[in-house]
C-alpha cells in the first residue's frame, strides 16, 4: 500500500513538474502571459492539436519537442500504474480501508480486541450478541481476510505499537480486550493502552502464573488465564456435577436465550434510586429474581436482602427464564 502511495505521489509531482517547466518556459521564450503560458502548456502536453498563439522560433520548437516527449513517457507511466491499480484490486481496497478507518474514527465508547485467535474470536462472538461496538486489532493476513469477509472492523498492525492503537481509536475506546498468546505481548499492550487511556478497562488473557501479577501492576483491570479455569472446570464436574451443569445452562447470550442480565441501578427510573430492592418489586412486575448486587466500591453481595438500598453508582443482577429477560428488558 505504501508502495502505491509512493508511485501515485511521483506522477502527482512530475504531472506538476511538466506543467511548471511548460509554463515557465514560454513565458521566458515566448514572453507569454501566465494565462497564455499555461494554455500553451495544457494543448502541448495533451497534445489536442490546437495551433500555437504566433508563430514559433527554433528555440521555442526544440522546448515544445521536449515537453510533448517527455509528457508523453510521465502520462504513459502514469496511465500503466492506474491500470496495474485498478487491474489488481488494490484501488477498490484501499478505498474500502479508508472507509474503515473513517467509521473508527466516529466510535466513542467502543471495544478494541487485540488477536483474532481462539479467545478472540470468543470475545467478539459475545460482543456481537450484545450489539457491542468493537474494533478487531490483528496483524496476520489469513485472519484479516476472515475479518473481512464477516465484516468486522479492523485495523491490521501490530497491537504493541501505540500507533496501532490509536488507529483503532484507544483515545476513545470504553475497554480492551488483549487475547495475543504471548504474555510478553499482552503485557506491552496492556502497559501502552493505560498509557494511553487511564479510564478504559483493560482485560487480558495470561499463559503463565508468573505474567497475573505483572499484567495487574501494568494496569490490567482484570487477567484471565484461560487453561486454569479449564482444568478447574473440568474438576468441579467431578466434585459438584449437578451445580455446574446447572450453571453451564445459565446464559447470558443473545435476545431471546439470555437467563441473567445486569441493571445500572442509574438507568433505573428516577423514582427507584435510594429506594430498596423490595421497592423495585421486580418478581411481581417481570418474575425475574435479584440474585446480587453490585456496590459502588465494586464489592459484590450475592442474594442481597430485600431491604438493601439501590445506591447510584451500584448495578443489579437479575435471573430469570429467557422470556422473563425479554419483559425485564421492555420494563425497564
Amino acid at each position: 500500500m505504501k508502495v502505491l502511495d509512493s508511485k501515485i505521489h511521483k506522477i502527482l509531482v512530475l504531472v506538476a513538474s511538466i506543467m511548471t517547466i511548460g509554463t515557465m518556459g514560454y513565458m521566458l521564450l515566448s514572453n507569454y502571459s501566465f494565462i497564455d503560458a499555461i494554455y500553451m502548456t495544457v494543448i502541448t502536453v495533451t497534445t489536442v492539436g490546437f495551433g500555437e498563439l504566433k508563430p514559433f522560433s527554433p528555440e521555442e520548437k526544440v522546448f515544445t519537442i521536449f515537453l510533448i516527449s517527455t509528457s508523453i513517457t510521465v502520462f504513459g507511466y502514469a496511465v500503466s500504474t492506474f491500470s496495474e491499480y485498478l487491474v489488481s484490486g488494490r484501488f477498490f481496497k484501499q478505498f474500502k480501508h479508508r472507509k474503515v478507518e473513517k467509521q473508527i474514527k466516529s466510535l466513542r465508547g467502543h471495544t478494541i480486541v487485540c488477536g483474532f485467535g481462539r479467545n478472540g474470536k470468543q470475545a467478539i462472538l459475545k460482543l456481537n450478541n450484545y450489539n457491542k461496538k468493537l474494533v478487531v486489532v490483528e496483524r496476520d493476513r489469513e485472519m484479516i481476510s476472515e475479518l473481512d469477509n464477516e465484516g468486522v472492523l479492523y485495523i491490521q498492525g501490530d497491537a504493541t505499537l501505540d500507533e496501532t492503537l490509536l488507529k483503532a481509536g484507544i483515545n476513545t475506546a470504553a475497554n480492551l480486550i488483549t487475547a495475543l498468546p504471548s504474555d510478553a505481548d499482552n503485557l506491552f499492550v496492556v502497559l501502552t493502552a493505560n498509557q494511553l487511556n487511564k479510564n478504559c478497562k483493560i482485560i487480558s488473557r495470561a499463559s503463565n502464573e508468573s505474567s497475573y501479577s505483572k499484567l495487574k501492576i501494568a494496569g490490567a483491570s482484570n487477567v484471565i488465564m484461560p487453561d486454569k479455569l479449564g482444568g478447574d472446570h473440568m474438576a468441579s464436574l467431578v466434585v459438584t456435577p449437578d451445580v455446574i451443569e446447572f450453571v453451564d445452562r445459565l446464559t447470558i447470550e443473545g435476545e431471546t436465550t439470555a437467563n441473567l442480565e445486569e441493571i445500572a441501578v442509574d438507568d433505573l427510573p428516577k423514582k427507584y434510586l435510594n429506594k430498596t430492592i423490595l421497592d423495585l418489586d421486580l418478581r411481581k412486575e417481570t418474575g425475574c429474581t435479584v440474585i446480587g448486587i453490585r456496590n459502588p466500591d465494586k464489592d459484590y453481595i450475592i442474594n442481597p436482602e430485600a431491604e438493601t438500598e439501590l445506591i447510584s453508582g451500584s448495578s443489579l443482577i437479575v435471573l430469570g427464564r429467557p422470556e422473563q429477560i425479554i419483559k425485564l428488558r421492555e420494563f425497564f
